[in-house]
């Protein structure tokens, strides 16, 4: 069933989540991270890798959109156009985040067993699958792909009289 990128008018297919997720756990295996979570820029979660814990991905999801755009706001304070990359380290646990597509949030939950150069190395390199595979998207979703995409789900042949009859 398709899912929607908030606020773009995307329509993301099972078989984009499964590409991207497929990167995801590459990355989340490559830089030996905790967890990999791909999120809209309004937090909505599109796909992750590894395992949440005890870790609210709602609120993880939000507070990670937050502070992009509180960075955004930042960077245009100080005449840049953006700080595409954000690094919090904490005594345990590292994350690392940065915009994908400048549609997406890509973040990276890893600990001493991994370092920032290698999460860094990694990212990199996934974060060009991860614009290709969005790119993709868009460009479907902008030649029709998403209506087209709408007609496939099993409420497409629904009418309103079908429903009518059901309820009335």
């Amino acid at each position: 069933m398709p899912r929607r990128m908030a606020a773009s008018d995307l329509v993301l297919l099972e078989k984009d989540h499964a590409r991207l997720t497929v990167v995801l756990e590459r990355l989340r295996l490559d830089a030996n991270a905790k967890l990999v979570f791909l999120l809209d820029k309004n937090g909505q979660q599109i796909a992750l890798a590894g395992d949440l814990g005890a870790v609210d991905p709602t609120s993880l999801a939000s507070l990670t959109a937050g502070n992009v755009a509180a960075t955004d706001g930042l960077a245009k304070l100080v005449g840049e156009k953006e700080f595409s990359i954000l690094f919090h380290e904490g005594e345990h646990d590292h994350l690392h985040i940065n915009t994908v597509a400048a549609r997406a949030i890509l973040l990276v939950m890893f600990d001493l067993r991994s370092s920032l150069g290698l999460v860094r190395l990694r990212v990199k390199k996934a974060t060009a699958e991860l614009v290709t595979i969005i790119e993709e998207i868009v460009a479907r979703s902008e030649a029709g792909g998403a209506s087209e995409s709408r007609a496939l789900t099993p409420f497409a042949e629904i009418t309103d009289e079908d429903i009518d009859a059901l309820f009335g």
